[in-house]
C-alpha cells in the first residue's frame, strides 16, 4: 500500500473511533507480576465484564494481555507495554510500539514525555514512523508542555494519564482537572482523554464536564486488591 493510501486509511480510522468514543467510558485492565490477577485470560475476561458493562474501549498492557483481550471483546483496544519503572516504560521504544500494534491494539499509546527514549528515537520520530505503519498513537502526557510537543507530532489523541508522575506537576488527590482544562483550552481540536485517578463515576462524569473526550477508569474498575483496601481503610478509621 502506498504512503498515501496508508494515510488515508488511518485518517478513516481515526475519525471511526474518535466517534465511538465521544463522551464514553474506556476501563483499563492492568495486573502486574506478582498479583493475584495476573494472567492474560483473566484479564481478557476481566475487559469482557467491562464491555458488557458498558465500556466503549479497553486499555491494557502486556504484549499476551492485549492478544487475549483483542480475541475476546468487540470494542477498540488502547495497547502499551509497560518495561521498567522509572523514567520512559510506557512503551519506552519504536519496537515496543510496533509489537503492540502486531498484537491487536487498534491505537497505542506512548510515553510523551521529552524524557529520552531508550532506542534513542526521540517523540516525534517514533510518532512519524508509527503513522507511516498506519497505526494510532495516544499520547500519555505529564504536562500542557507535553501535550504541545505531542499535538506538533502529530498524535491522535493526548492524554492526562502521567499528570503527578513526573517531576512536571504535583500528584492531586483526585484527577488532575487543571491540567486537563488547559489541555482541552489550548487544542480545542484535538481529542483529550482523561486519566489518572478517576475513582468515582461523580469524577469521570466532572472530567466529561471539564472537557474530556473521554474518560479512562482502571483502579476503581479493575483492581480489587486497590478497591477493598478503600474500604477496609475507612471502616478502621470509623473505628478508632
Amino acid at each position: 500500500m502506498s504512503e498515501a493510501a496508508v494515510a488515508t486509511a488511518l485518517t478513516a480510522r481515526k475519525a471511526e473511533l474518535l466517534d465511538s468514543l465521544r463522551g464514553k467510558l474506556i476501563v483499563s485492565c492492568q495486573a502486574y507480576p506478582g498479583e493475584p490477577l495476573r494472567h492474560p485470560e483473566t484479564m481478557a475476561q476481566l475487559a469482557y465484564a467491562a464491555q458488557l458493562g458498558g465500556a466503549a474501549a479497553i486499555r491494557c498492557q502486556g504484549l499476551a494481555d492485549i492478544a487475549a483481550i483483542k480475541g475476546r471483546v468487540s470494542v477498540p483496544v488502547i495497547g502499551l507495554w509497560k518495561e521498567g519503572d522509572e523514567g520512559v516504560y510506557i512503551t519506552p521504544t519504536l519496537r515496543h510500539a510496533r509489537a503492540c500494534s502486531l498484537a491487536g491494539a487498534d491505537v497505542v499509546a506512548l510515553d510523551a514525555t521529552a524524557r529520552p527514549r531508550p532506542d534513542g528515537l526521540s517523540y516525534a520520530e517514533t510518532v512519524a514512523a508509527l503513522h507511516r505503519d498506519g497505526v494510532l498513537v495516544m499520547a500519555d502526557c505529564g504536562s500542557l508542555a507535553d501535550a504541545e510537543r505531542a499535538v506538533a507530532c502529530g498524535s491522535d489523541i493526548i492524554s492526562t494519564t502521567l499528570a503527578g508522575y513526573t517531576p512536571d506537576r504535583e500528584k492531586t488527590v483526585g484527577p488532575d482537572f487543571e491540567l486537563l482544562q488547559q489541555m482541552v483550552e489550548r487544542f480545542p481540536d484535538v481529542p483529550v482523554i482523561a486519566e489518572g485517578r478517576v475513582h468515582t463515576p461523580e469524577l469521570a462524569a466532572a472530567a466529561l464536564s471539564h472537557g474530556a473526550h473521554a474518560v479512562v477508569v482502571g483502579t476503581a474498575i479493575t483492581h480489587p486488591t486497590s478497591i477493598t483496601g478503600w474500604f477496609a481503610q475507612a471502616l478502621s478509621a470509623a473505628g478508632e
